[in-house]
């Protein structure tokens, strides 16, 4: 029986490390093996959070490059921007897959990571080596790549939604609109004045308007879908749960088509992606219907009112929008089925 690949993650204790464990434990092809955090190391993981007790306890440890090198197969990234910038270069070469689940080598531009990310980037042959993790639409580049970039939440939703309206000239790429919603899990562990209880318990609060770092993240992948440049407006709110992602994006129509024509591009343009699910004419997708998946779901309007292209997509930010799409881009570089680890259904209610 051939070895299991041992992964690491680093950046142990967040929400999206979280995920990672309980994905990996599922993986039949992984056995992780380190969790690396250095605030908490040597603490039991189960000391931090209970509800991993019944599980095997790894205990977490400090970065140590080289037994990194020689214990591990991958490291996964589930850190805050900054961090991954700074290791992943010692590790060029060994052998490692890195897959980073943080905003630092999404950008190919160190002066646009400079401006919306307010520090220095990674230098740029680590940019120019990294392959851009969007599962469905760069499969072809994951399977070759050993330094991987995870997109952002907000950037899956709003690309797997857009990216084929673009590619098959639904709509103009002009004037295109992003209204994002997402659970106060996105904003990470760390409390703050925003995600405090009372502030956000039955309350609506946009955010970070022209200004997210998510903007040029988008922006930079539908001009490359599109052949031309792209500037969405894109605004977000933080909403009052825990977990999920929708987006409602707006286009304007290039010619006079039909939701039904439309949709039956879009299915055509995922038959082969097990986890975006186009939804039929009339249905709309929730966060609730992807809540603890790695499923994105896609849902289509043609307002001929307006002639505007709706386009509503969501899901889970922690999963599809971080640890599942990790999972799945690691499954893609070592050829395993896309689904290991990956099968859960969505938790309802």
């Amino acid at each position: 029986m051939e070895r299991l690949k041992k992964a690491a993650i680093v950046g142990g204790t967040g929400y999206g490390a979280l995920e990672l464990i309980r994905l990996l434990h599922t993986h039949s092809e992984i056995e992780l093996v380190k969790i690396i955090s250095h605030s908490q190391n040597d603490t039991e993981i189960s000391t931090i959070y209970p509800h991993l007790k019944s599980i095997e306890d790894i205990a977490l440890e400090i970065l140590d490059i080289p037994t990194l090198i020689q214990d591990v197969d991958i490291l996964l990234f589930a850190t805050p921007a900054g961090v991954a910038k700074e290791i992943i270069p010692s590790l060029v070469g060994s052998g490692v897959q890195c897959v980073d689940l943080s905003g630092d080598l999404r950008l190919s531009s160190q002066e646009q990571y400079k401006a919306w990310y307010k520090s220095e980037a990674a230098e740029q042959d680590l940019l120019d080596t990294a392959v851009y993790g969007l599962s469905e639409i760069n499969r072809k580049q994951i399977r070759d790549a050993t330094i991987l970039s995870n997109p952002g939440c907000f950037p899956t939703a709003a690309l797997l939604g857009l990216i084929p309206a673009i590619k098959q000239e639904h709509v103009h790429t002009d004037g295109i609109i992003i209204d994002g919603k997402t659970g106060v899990s996105g904003a990470g562990k760390t409390p703050s004045g925003r995600t405090h209880f009372p502030e956000t318990n039955g309350n609506i609060t946009p955010y970070k308007i022209g200004g997210h770092q998510h903007i040029p993240e988008i922006d930079q992948y539908l001009s490359e879908q599109g052949n031309e440049t792209v500037y969405a407006t894109f605004t977000t709110h933080l909403v009052p749960m825990t977990r999920g992602i929708l987006c409602t994006m707006y286009g304007r129509l290039s010619g006079q088509q039909s939701t039904e024509e439309i949709l039956s591009d879009y299915k055509h343009f995922y038959e082969k992606d097990r986890f975006v699910r186009i939804l039929d004419e009339g249905e709309l997708p929730t966060t609730k219907s992807v809540y603890g998946s790695n499923f994105c779901d896609i849902a289509l309007h043609v307002d001929n009112r307006t002639n505007q292209l709706i386009i509503i997509s969501a899901i889970d930010n922690l999963m599809k929008g971080a640890a599942g799409q990790a999972i799945q881009n690691v499954n893609i570089m070592n050829g395993w089925d896309e689904e290991n680890g990956l099968n859960q259904i969505p938790i309802y209610p």
